[in-house]
């Protein structure tokens, strides 16, 4: 039994390290962060495509954060739309309630619920979207 208990606690030693180490896996200079928050820095449409080779393995919410020029909105009456980042980029969908009185062209900032990405689209719902600063 002591020779267990020895075993246990090695075993115990060697992966509470790494248990603690799952946080390290966002960034704090990167554009995700766990759950719902703001993250610090946000991605841009050039550094896009590399953070999203970094995206961190969470089985919860993972909240994400992009600076770019609005390309489109479109609002429907219940939800708004945003696109942003060139098409030859990885393009960012924003999906809220609120329209944005932004001129086309003009940068913004989308932080919201990262829902998924494919073929180049990154989808952000929900979404909040504000100018960014100058």
């Amino acid at each position: 039994m002591q020779r267990f208990l020895c075993r246990l606690a090695a075993v115990l030693v060697v992966l509470l390290p790494a248990a603690g180490s799952a946080a390290e896996e966002f960034p704090t200079d990167g554009p995700f962060v766990k759950g719902e928050a703001f993250p610090e820095t946000p991605a841009t449409c050039d550094s896009l495509p590399g953070w999203m080779d970094q995206l961190p393995e969470h089985d919860g919410r993972i909240s994400m954060a992009v600076t770019g020029p609005l390309l489109a909105s479109d609002w429907d009456g219940a939800l708004a739309y945003l696109i942003v980042c060139p098409a030859d980029q990885t393009q960012v969908i924003c999906v809220t309630y609120e329209p944005l009185e932004v001129a086309e062209g003009r940068q913004v900032t989308l932080a919201g619920g990262f829902a998924g990405s494919r073929q180049g689209q990154v989808l952000l719902d929900p979404c909040l979207a504000t100018p960014a600063a100058p």
